[in-house]
């Protein structure tokens, strides 16, 4: 299983905000909502585009191409064009800091 890497700090990111962040070399996104944080690959799994400026919606974030929305605490797809979900990350918060991992 790969190690926790640091990603950022939790003054980084306010409520509702979102970081472009790297976890295992993958281009991924850091999302705040409330208290929880969330980290997702960037990537729609329908076309390939970022998810970056995607609305954030309770604990969803939607492709601002197509619409497609997707999960941020499982990366299931919750509406079309998608079908496939996308990869999320463990996240831990220690001390002020945001650790990330791949999923096992």
């Amino acid at each position: 299983m790969s190690e926790f890497e640091r990603v950022a700090s939790v003054s980084e990111i306010a409520p509702g905000g979102r970081l472009s962040i790297l976890v295992d070399d993958l281009p991924s996104l850091l999302v705040r909502v409330g208290d929880e944080y969330f980290a997702v690959e960037d990537v729609c799994s329908h076309d390939g585009q970022p998810l970056t400026n995607g609305a954030l919606k309770d604990c969803s974030i939607a492709c601002p191409r197509h619409g497609a929305r997707f999960d941020l605490r499982t990366g299931q797809p919750l509406c079309m064009p998608a079908t496939e979900p996308i990869s999320t990350f463990e996240v831990e918060v220690r001390d002020g800091e945001i650790y990330a991992r791949p999923r096992s």
